[in-house]
């Protein structure tokens, strides 16, 4: 079942037919974007960590990371590739630990990037390493590796043009090691882009406001968008502006647009879940086009 799913989420990841990811963070956020239409779902480490209670980049570790991961999947129906930040250590055991965790988890995928600890970038041949031990910690099933370089996130280089090139040397020794595609957040200069999507690997980006549309992706050749942490990062806003209202104004408009508590519920609850239309799935389904919220509880 898992590499079948893995074959699949593999199989999503088309040139002129992206893989659109709109990342979840916990299983209730999963079940609402599934419910959407979303062929995967992809955790945010950012959105994790902080749903958790510590920041991201600091050390949320395997066993979490895999906790979050059991209980999305236990929770959907589609594919689910892991945020796994940087493998949570620098050797390549610790991330086979990692990768090895997640996957045990049900993940068919993950992310690897290759920033230390935050701040400078691991050299290719070190990132290598690393990837293939994801690799061969997979244990047969074949887990799609999104290879992120912080390349354009990090500041390492002067201009974009620096960054493309350093970039597509890593891309090829990435693919070496056994990566599927490249992971370039912080670029979106469909040029660049372009450049980089005519290299060895396929190439998978982060958009957000601003960002150039999906089909101008689309023609640039990516193969994977994804939102990273921007709808817990609304959801987060939204959370704060409720309470503002409430606190300030004693009124409560912010929250009209809400999930009504019993399709939540009954989606969580794993009612019908592989018939959507008589489902919880279903009714949140229907949420995502219209606004509305029933009485709130707990």
């Amino acid at each position: 079942m898992q590499i079948h799913s893995a074959e699949v989420f593999a199989g999503l990841h088309r040139a002129g037919q992206p893989l659109l990811l709109a990342n979840a963070w916990d299983a209730g956020s999963a079940v609402a974007i599934e419910a959407a239409g979303a062929k995967a779902i992809a955790t945010t480490s950012a959105g994790v960590a902080w749903s958790l209670g510590v920041p991201d980049a600091a050390g949320l570790g395997a066993d979490r990371a895999a906790a979050v991961i059991g209980r999305i999947v236990a929770a959907v129906s589609v594919p689910v590739s892991a945020d796994i930040e940087a493998g949570y250590g620098d050797s390549p055991n610790a991330v086979a630990a990692t990768v090895a965790a997640v996957v045990g988890a049900g993940a068919v995928g993950v992310n690897l990037e290759d920033r230390r600890d935050g701040a400078c970038l691991f050299g290719a041949a070190e990132q290598a390493e690393r990837l293939a031990a994801a690799r061969r910690a997979a244990s047969g099933v074949p887990v799609w590796i999104n290879a992120r370089t912080d390349v354009f996130l990090s500041g390492t280089f002067p201009s974009i043009r620096a960054g493309v090139a350093d970039a597509r040397e890593r891309a090829a020794v990435y693919q070496a090691a056994g990566a599927d595609s490249l992971f370039v957040p912080g670029l979106v200069d469909l040029e660049a882009i372009a450049e980089l999507a005519a290299g060895p690997l396929p190439v998978a980006v982060m958009v957000w406001p601003g960002a150039p549309t999906v089909s101008e992706l689309t023609a640039a050749g990516v193969v994977r968008i994804s939102l990273g942490s921007a709808i817990a990062q609304a959801a987060y806003g939204l959370a704060a502006r409720a309470a503002a209202e409430l606190l300030t104004n004693g009124t409560y408009d912010m929250t009209v647009d809400g999930v009504e508590y019993q399709v939540m519920n009954d989606a969580l609850a794993g009612v019908a879940l592989s018939a959507p239309s008589r489902s919880g799935h279903g009714a949140l389904a229907a949420v995502a086009g219209r606004s509305g919220f029933g009485v709130a509880r707990g």
